[in-house]
């Protein structure tokens, strides 16, 4: 995703990162109306590049969970009622979503929150969440790590 996306404590939906000002971001909201307004240094601004969610092994980036939403509805917004879902139907969307999460620290409010973003992002024509390796970057850095093994080879 080529775009900034953030969150903003105490401010519904998601917004895109236009600009940097003095002392203040410049953002627009994602949705319809797709307003600007600027987001100063007293707002708790979180980029979505930044989250992660708790798995039983490491944590998984929510760009990598969203991708896998988007996988498993193939391509369309999640189909459950976020603000009426039970603890039953959002434990089974996660599972479906990320099948290891961790149950512990999950919590229910994190489940909706994670569908409530999603449908936003997809709805609003967001589709590809994580960067593809281009071949190219793929061969060198499978080149590099042959030059670090020659080399780690050639100091012993």
């Amino acid at each position: 995703m080529k775009d900034v996306i953030l969150a903003i404590a105490g401010k519904p939906g998601l917004y895109r990162l236009v600009s940097r000002g003095r002392n203040m971001l410049i953002v627009e909201s994602i949705d319809a109306a797709k307003k600007r307004m600027p987001a100063g240094d007293r707002d708790r601004v979180t980029s979505l590049n930044d989250v992660s969610m708790y798995t039983d092994d490491e944590d998984v980036a929510l760009m990598e969970v969203f991708q896998n939403i988007y996988n498993t509805w193939e391509g369309k917004a999640v189909d459950i009622d976020i603000k009426h879902a039970n603890k039953e139907q959002l434990a089974d969307f996660m599972a479906r979503a990320l099948p290891n999460y961790d149950r512990d620290r999950v919590y229910p409010t994190d489940m909706k929150k994670l569908a409530q973003w999603y449908n936003i992002l997809v709805n609003n024509g967001y589709t590809s969440f994580v960067e593809e390796e281009t071949e190219a970057e793929a061969e060198a850095a499978a080149e590099g790590e042959g030059h670090a093994d020659a080399a780690e080879n050639a100091a012993e």
